[in-house]
Formats: structure tokens, C-alpha cells, sequence
């Protein structure tokens, strides 16, 4: 070897030795008190925050919230760990909305069980991508088996398949795609992904009811069809898309020259918790052809309990469904699926790059999840904490925190309807309730002294509620989502919301 070769690897090697305080921060073989001491910095800031907590919400306004974060100077790093999580402190972490306590009782946003915290450790620090199985061999066979899992909870044969996603609006998305190219391929023999969208396509009509999720809008947009493709649905007194109000919305598109395609049923409205009559509206989309696609983001925590399992009935009719295991499987974000009955239909997605899952490929053999994804290449192996948690925990615990939850929510709207001061809008199947404080006011003045009580609360900090307008009226929202929450906790959360209602009537 000539001096100029024996030069350059000596430097090689030089720059590359792995005790080199450089390469410190990497996370590689001689990295491990690197990262434990990281690690073990940040469970201590968890720590702090799950057991010092005693309020929701810090309360910050948006500007000194604002000021704190641009203060920061990106380009000048931080000496130690310490610093930087000492930052993360008073950046994020005292700020930072608890999930945990009963006086969070605001949006879908759940307590999450400790061993999928335990798998987002090993998720982050092995880092897979789940698009082959050459970047995540076990990761690959675990999801599989989580989707086939999930596939049978629903009621689907062997014949069902799914992927996991990002969360509900992206397999809502996933949903109406397939609905849409289905169509095309099926009734009309044209190929949406080789040759677009047909000419006929501004007259496709998707049918979801007044309380669907927002999704549904956007996604129409995204795929080119236009909000206008959305028909919404009129609904029941419980909110519940109406099936005679249905058909009638179908035969009337009909008349006006469109081509209904799919209709979304939701197993769990946001601002209800009620679920569609998916049976019934199956049974129409089967009389017209539609692709039906089942929304059970939030709802999907009854295929966990045996005792309310029937509120789902009919969800194993449809083509798609949606679940979020990061809403009623208590799982941390992310953590969703997208499952079909038929898993030809995912071949509608399928695309193939040489570099990554070339067409020649046995896909039996050798399989590739990233065939059924349509937005995401890299991907996370969030199946991983699903895993953890039915291994560790099993369905019939996961289940026994549904009821405890829809338990609670069937308690405070019997109480809050034998209370004069409140007037509840309607039961929930699961754990929404909407409702007002009115206490003997004139009705004129209901909005405004709800929205007075709603920022109150989240400005103290001490209790977050959602809300919501039904017709146009300003109400308050209870999302019941943490089975620890009890009757005497949601008690105190009316009291306070009693004290400032109060409060407002003095002022006024």
C-alpha cells in the first residue's frame, strides 16, 4: 500500500474512532451512558409531571406563551442535558395539557396505559421503518398479526387486511380513495391512478351525516371531487345519521344527475358519542352499489367489550373501516389503522419502485407493508405498543375501562338532567355529552354565559371542557374519556362551572 492510501486511512480512521467526544451524540455502539443518561434525565422531567401536577392546564396566555418559545436562539447550543431539559421545562413541559387528571375532560384525547410507554422506548431508539421487510423483519409480522387481530374484532373473515396509519383522518382518507377508484374500475372500467380522474367526477357524491367528522370534507378536496361532493345526511334526536333521510338524499342525487359512490358511517360521533345504525345503512349501501366506510375512530373501543359490544353491530358490512387505537385503546399518538373487508381492494394502491418493492418481488414470501400505505414511505412501528399492551394487559382489562367509561358518561347525564341549573342536548353510547348552564336565565343570554364559563375554566387552568354549536347555539361539552374519572370528580367540574356562572350573572 502506497503512503498517499496508508495516509488517507490512518485519517480515516482517526476521524471515525467511536470514543471521539465528537460523535458522542450519536446513538451507536459505545453510545449506551450517552444515551442512558439522556433517558434517565427525561423519565425524571415525566416523573415531575405525572406526579406533581394538580390542574390540567398551566393556564398561559398565547403571548407570553409565544414570547417564551421565539426568545430562544436556535443557532447556540445548550452545555449539558440538564439545560436542555430544564428548557424543555419551561418551553413544553409546565405547559403541557394533563391528559391524566379528571379535570381534563375536554376532547378525544385518552390516558395512555404504561407498557405502550414502555414500547415507545425501544420504537424510538431501534428507529424501524415499516415499509419492507428488510428494514423491519418482526416489526413486518407483528402488525400483520395486530391488523388480522383487529380485523376479527370487527367481524371480518380471513380474507380482510389493513396498515397501519398516522391517525383517523388519514384512513377516513384512505377510506373514500378506495371508494372512489373502486367505482371508477368497477362500474365505469376507468383507472383513476393511470389515467385521473373521469370526466363524470365532479357528479361523484359521497353521503355522511350533519355530524360526521371534518375529514370527510377535506379528503373530498384532496382527491379532486370538491367539498360539494360531500351530501350530508340529516340525523336522528341522538345525532345519528337517519336512514330514511338517507335514501331520500341518495334518490334525490339521483334525480339531479349525480352518481352516489360511497356513504361514511360513524361509529362514535365526536360531538356525541353516538353511533350510526350501521346495519340499516349497510343494507342501503348494498341496494345501490356504494361503498360503505365505517369512521370507528372513537367508537372503536367497543369491539373491546363484550357487555356494549352490539352498539357496533353491522360494522362487519362494511368495506372499510377506521380504527384509532390513540383514542379508546389508550394508546399514545400515533396509533390508527385502516382495515378492509377485502384486501384485493388494497391492490388499488399498490405502486412499485425498483429500489424498494420491485413488481418481480413474491410478496408471500417476502412481504412489503408499504404496498398498502398511499402517504407514508417511512413509518413508524407504532404496532409495537399495541402489542405491548394486549400482551401485558389483554382485551378483557382494556374492555372493563370502556364500560367504567360509558358507566360514568350514563351517570353524569342522569345527574346533570335532575340538576335545574344545566339542560343536556342528549345521551351518549359512549362518554360526549353535550349540555349548557342555564340556571333560570333568559335563553337570550345562554351562548354568552357559556362561553364566559368555557374561558374562565381554561384560563384558571384547573378544568378544561370542550364545546361545541348545535343549530348554532353555543354549548359546553364533556368528553368522558378516562376511566379514573368518577361521578364526585365530574361533580366538582359542576360546581366550579355553577361558581362561574355565577360569577357572570354578578357582573351582568
Amino acid at each position: 500500500m502506497n503512503n498517499t492510501l496508508m495516509n488517507d486511512e490512518a485519517q480515516k480512521k482517526s476521524v471515525l474512532t467511536p470514543d471521539q467526544d465528537y460523535y458522542k451524540d450519536i446513538f451507536h455502539q459505545h453510545a449506551n451512558d450517552e444515551y442512558a443518561e439522556a433517558i434517565q434525565l427525561a423519565q425524571n422531567r415525566v416523573s415531575d409531571f405525572l406526579q406533581n401536577n394538580r390542574k390540567p392546564f398551566s393556564g398561559i396566555r398565547p403571548d407570553e406563551m409565544k414570547s417564551k418559545v421565539e426568545n430562544v436562539d436556535l443557532d447556540t447550543p445548550l452545555p449539558d442535558y440538564e439545560s436542555l431539559l430544564n428548557e424543555a421545562d419551561e418551553l413544553y413541559v409546565k405547559h403541557a395539557t394533563a391528559y391524566h387528571l379528571p379535570e381534563y375532560i375536554a376532547h378525544l384525547n385518552c390516558p395512555v396505559v404504561i407498557p405502550a410507554l414502555a414500547a415507545e422506548v425501544l420504537i424510538s431508539a431501534i428507529n424501524s421503518s415499516q415499509d419492507t421487510y428488510d428494514q423491519s423483519a418482526g416489526g413486518t409480522f407483528i402488525e400483520r398479526k395486530l391488523i388480522d387481530w383487529t380485523s376479527k374484532q370487527i367481524g371480518y373473515s380471513e380474507n380482510a387486511d389493513g396498515i397501519f396509519t398516522a391517525g383517523g383522518s388519514q384512513s377516513n382518507l384512505m377510506g373514500l380513495l378506495l371508494a372512489r377508484d373502486y367505482f371508477s374500475l368497477e362500474y365505469q372500467k376507468w383507472n383513476i391512478k393511470l389515467d385521473g380522474l373521469p370526466h363524470d367526477a365532479s357528479k361523484f357524491r359521497i353521503f355522511v351525516s350533519d355530524k360526521a367528522h371534518f375529514s370527510n370534507h377535506k379528503n373530498a378536496w384532496i382527491l379532486g371531487l370538491g367539498e360539494q361532493a360531500i351530501v350530508h345526511v340529516g340525523v336522528d334526536s341522538r345525532y345519528r345519521m337517519d336512514p330514511k333521510q338517507l335514501e331520500k338524499a341518495i334518490a334525490a342525487e339521483i334525480e339531479k344527475g349525480n352518481i352516489p359512490i360511497a356513504i361514511t358511517a360513524t361509529a362514535g360521533t365526536t360531538d356525541f358519542g353516538n353511533v350510526d345504525p350501521l346495519t340499516e345503512i349497510a343494507h342501503i349501501a348494498n341496494r345501490h352499489n356504494l361503498w360503505l366506510h365505517v369512521d370507528a375512530a372513537y367508537g372503536c373501543g367497543l369491539l373491546l367489550t363484550e357487555k356494549y359490544r352490539y352498539l357496533l353491530n353491522g360494522i362487519e358490512l362494511a368495506d372499510s373501516v377506521t380504527i384509532d387505537y390513540h383514542k379508546s385503546f389508550f394508546q399514545p399518538i400515533s396509533s390508527s389503522a385502516f382495515i378492509v373487508k377485502n384486501k384485493l381492494h388494497l391492490n388499488i394502491i399498490k405502486h412499485h419502485a425498483d429500489y424498494l418493492n420491485p413488481k418481480e418481488q413474491d410478496y408471500d414470501a417476502l412481504p412489503a407493508q408499504i404496498n398498502k400505505s398511499i402517504i407514508q414511505s417511512t413509518r413508524r412501528f407504532d404496532a409495537l405498543k399495541l402489542w405491548f399492551t394486549l400482551r401485558y394487559m389483554g382485551k378483557e382489562k382494556l374492555g372493563q375501562y370502556t364500560d367504567t367509561i360509558i358507566e360514568t358518561a350514563q351517570q353524569t347525564a342522569n345527574y346533570l338532567e335532575n340538576d335545574e341549573n344545566f339542560e343536556l342536548l342528549c345521551h351518549s353510547d359512549m362518554g360526549v355529552l353535550v349540555f349548557r348552564y342555564i340556571n333560570g336565565l333568559d335563553p337570550a343570554n345562554y351562548c354568552s354565559i357559556n362561553q364566559y364559563i368555557k374561558e374562565k375554566l381554561f384560563f384558571s387552568g384547573e378544568v378544561l371542557v370542550a364545546s361545541t354549536k348545535v343549530n348554532g347555539n353555543f354549548y359546553l361539552k364533556f368528553t368522558i374519556f378516562n376511566p379514573l374519572t368518577t361521578l364526585n370528580d365530574i361533580k366538582n367540574i359542576l360546581n366550579l362551572i355553577k361558581q362561574n356562572g355565577n360569577e357572570y350573572q354578578q357582573l351582568n
